[in-house]
């Protein structure tokens, strides 16, 4: 059996959104160091506000100004902040229900250890030197010693100068991925420019990359076939925007492509040929960067198309 093999993996995406009005007042107001909340149908302030009722589905757009002040409502301590998280000391997520609003709002809290937090503990925005229209101009919460006020939340029309109109809101995943058994194979096997796949003992289809077990019969597979390197392509896509930190000039192509003996289509890079001349049923063959263990891109073979019918259940 080969050795089982891990490496770290980072998933990350730039996620962009524009604002609607209500989203769009909320953070301009967050900038200039208001909370704006919005009033439900039931008469709730719901702070952060949302553009649609969560009972009723209505429209909503009655904005107030709530208090900086508030209560904890629960908590939990983070011993070992993260990367780009709020704070970089150890502290508490808090669900704070700030002075006028009937929802609570997630932050984080700056409290110097556990033993200083406390379910119904008064707090405080601490507000970000530097504000532009997010979330994080709360800087975070700290302790406050002060009694509920009572005042009702004021009616604010949520006109700012110059609003906050979209937002990015980077997604990032980082874990330590293990393939398991079959994919270290195919792995180690890529280094010696090989391409193996692994039969289902029942149904006899070669699945590439393996995984394990056949997706179709969901039993176990053990035994490894070599397949390619040549194949077919069943599909593809023009890509028109370059991607961040690839160094492909765009347009290119990505494909599905069937190599020859496997019964489930992987995806790689086609170049070689001019982008609008790819098509499916082209024939190619992979093309290795030196020193790599992968393929870098796949290009024709020159040889005829491949018949339809002998690749459309990969389609």
């Amino acid at each position: 059996m080969p050795d089982v093999l891990s490496a770290p993996l980072v998933v990350e995406f730039p996620f962009t959104r524009s604002l609607g009005p209500v989203q769009s007042a909320f953070l301009t107001g967050l900038r200039e160091r208001t909370v704006l909340g919005v009033r439900a149908d039931d008469g709730t302030v719901l702070v952060p506000p949302v553009e649609y009722d969560p009972v009723t589905a209505n429209e909503l757009g009655d904005l107030v100004e709530v208090a900086p002040t508030g209560t904890i409502t629960t908590w939990a301590w983070n011993p070992s902040p993260r990367r780009d998280q709020p704070l970089d000391t150890p502290f508490a997520w808090v669900l704070v229900r700030l002075d006028g609003a009937g929802t609570a709002l997630l932050h984080v809290l700056d409290a110097p250890g556990p033993d200083a937090v406390r379910t119904g503990m008064r707090v405080r925005i601490r507000w970000a030197a530097n504000r532009t229209g997010a979330i994080t101009d709360i800087a975070c919460f700290e302790p406050y010693e002060s009694e509920p006020d009572g005042v009702e939340p004021a009616p604010h029309s949520g006109e700012f100068t110059d609003p906050v109109t979209g937002i990015a809101a980077p997604a990032r995943l980082d874990y330590v991925h293990t393939p398991g058994r079959a994919q270290s194979a195919y792995i180690k096997a890529l280094e010696e420019r090989r391409t193996v796949g692994e039969r289902c003992p029942s149904c006899r289809k070669v699945y590439v990359p393996p995984r394990g077990a056949c997706p179709t019969c969901g039993v176990a597979t053990a035994e490894q076939v070599e397949v390619g390197p040549r194949g077919t392509v069943t599909t593809f896509c023009i890509v028109n925007i370059k991607a961040k930190n690839l160094d492909i000039e765009v347009p290119y192509v990505y494909a599905h492509i069937a190599l020859d003996g496997a019964d489930l289509a992987l995806h790689g890079r086609i170049a070689g040929i001019p982008y609008d001349q790819v098509r499916m049923g082209l024939r190619v063959e992979p093309v290795w960067s030196e020193g790599a263990r992968h393929v870098d891109h796949y290009r024709p073979t020159g040889e005829p198309d491949a018949d339809y019918d002998t690749y459309k259940e990969l389609v």
